[in-house]
């Protein structure tokens, strides 16, 4: 795998996995930090951000304080990295993560999973960041998570594309993670120890009313599945959700 570094809106990921071979490349972000990973399963190193990089210039630029809801309100050059066509007999999967959210715990950093939660100012912008940085693509669908600020972004991605099949199609198995009884508690509150389990997937630490990450893999693969089938060989299609959605498309893809 040829690895590459890049700057690219925070909100951004994406995924090009040739089916049957699992030859694949991958941009991982961190919010808030607009410093992007573009390279191999093993990248264990952040960037420190370049000024003035030429792999993505962006300008963002609102007309009020107010978020803005319409393309026209987003101005920004996007230069992603270079991506060979699509291979004949392969489908290609961008995935995208939602912006950032308003955190229901206010100045308490708490868990909230499947919670319908709103974006923020920035959030929107990150939203139609990545829609910008896709316009270069040809989509033929975009699917989303039923969850608000999934579809938010979602029909950014959408507004800019010219030939798309449709709206936006809405699956609910690519809905986040449900952390059931844990949804509002910080890691402090849930424990250390029941925390350790679950991470280990062990299904026995599952939260009332919640999921385990062994349940949530297996519906979010179907779903996955579910959108390649609308997506003609030779064609790309983008997915805009969740972390946690996203990690579990990424393991499979990595064979982990």
């Amino acid at each position: 795998i040829q690895q590459k570094m890049m700057l690219a809106p925070t909100a951004l990921l994406s995924i090009i996995a040739t089916i049957g071979s699992r030859r694949l490349a991958f941009c991982t972000p961190y919010t808030g930090s607009n410093i992007s990973r573009f390279g191999s399963a093993k990248v264990g190193r952040r960037m420190s951000q370049r000024t003035g990089s030429s792999s993505t210039r962006t300008r963002l630029a609102s007309s009020s304080s107010e978020s803005a809801t319409t393309k026209d309100d987003f101005q920004a050059q996007l230069d992603g990295p270079e991506l060979p066509p699509v291979a004949e007999g392969s489908k290609r999967l961008f995935l995208v993560r939602h912006g950032e959210v308003i955190n229901p715990g206010g100045d308490r950093p708490v868990f909230y999973g499947a919670l319908d939660v709103d974006l923020s100012p920035l959030g929107e912008l990150e939203a139609k960041a990545a829609g910008a940085y896709l316009q270069q693509f040809a989509l033929q669908n975009v699917a989303a998570s039923p969850l608000k600020r999934a579809v938010y972004g979602a029909n950014q991605v959408l507004s800019r594309q010219e030939n798309t099949d449709g709206d936006v199609k809405i699956i609910n198995g690519l809905t986040e993670l449900d952390r059931g009884a844990w949804c509002g508690k910080t890691k402090g509150e849930i424990g250390e120890e029941n925390m350790a389990k679950f991470d280990a997937c062990d299904e026995s630490a599952t939260p009332e009313g919640g999921e385990s990450y062994p349940f949530l893999k297996n519906r979010v693969l179907a779903a996955r599945d579910e959108l390649l089938e609308m997506t003609d060989c030779g064609k790309a299609s983008a997915i805009v959700s969740h972390l946690q959605v996203t990690r579990s498309m990424l393991s499979d893809a990595m064979g982990i």
